[in-house]
């Protein structure tokens, strides 16, 4: 889970199915802060995914790293990159989705397209590959609202592979019951260091359950 550790931060490949912070419910299920709490007496959690998202995470180990990276992302000068499966082949090689949003818009809390009272969100999508019902596209997210990700590419028809909230019945039938996971991974991050100053750079593996469809490419590597 550890990518990376020194005595400033944590980088960490989060699994499916984990919570990066504690249910307000029911605090007792398992996070990423209670798991890394148990070993480090306090961590701060710098940014989230998605229960259901997989990927890279930075986790701050003290206050002064927490704060500077905090600056950095609302000054937007960490990169993330994102890869999805997704249903559907586009015709695009890339896309530039700028279809404002509403967070909390509909009666199942999802975020919603929504011109009038929506907030300017944008995502930049590239194609991957190609396979016949899916693709694998790189996501890069220019803002960063809930679920922004998950809502933009449903909006244009490509919902991610096994998104049971956004998803369509395409998009969810591909994958088997037995494989009730979302295509979403957070699969790289570009930041300045806390306190070295220095441009870092880290990448998380994809999860196991994504290699039979990894494997339908031609010479990929993962």
């Amino acid at each position: 889970m550890i990518i990376f550790e020194d005595d400033d931060i944590l980088v960490i490949n989060k699994p499916a199915g984990l919570l990066t912070v504690p249910d307000g419910y029911n605090p007792s299920l398992p996070s990423v802060k209670s798991i890394l709490e148990a070993k480090h007496k306090k961590v701060w959690i710098v940014h989230r995914l998605d229960k259901e998202t997989s990927g890279i995470l930075i986790v701050a180990k003290n206050a002064i790293s927490h704060k500077s990276l905090n600056a950095h992302f609302a000054q937007r000068k960490i990169t993330k990159t994102y890869h999805a499966f997704v249903a559907g082949t586009p015709s695009w090689s890339w896309i530039n989705i700028t279809i404002p949003l509403k967070i909390n818009g509909d009666r199942k809390h999802r975020t919603v397209p929504d011109c009038s009272e929506g907030k300017n969100a944008e995502t930049r999508v590239v194609v991957m590959f190609l396979l016949g019902r899916l693709s694998l596209i790189e996501v890069c997210p220019k803002t960063g609202y809930t679920h922004q990700i998950r809502s933009h590419l449903a909006s244009i028809g490509f919902p991610i592979m096994g998104d049971r909230l956004y998803g369509t019945a395409l998009s969810n039938n591909i994958v088997t019951e037995s494989q009730n996971y979302l295509f979403l991974h957070a699969f790289s991050i570009n930041f300045i260091h806390p306190l070295t100053l220095k441009p870092v750079s880290f990448t998380a593996p994809y999860p196991a359950y994504w290699q039979p469809f990894l494997a339908q490419i031609k010479n990929f590597e993962f």
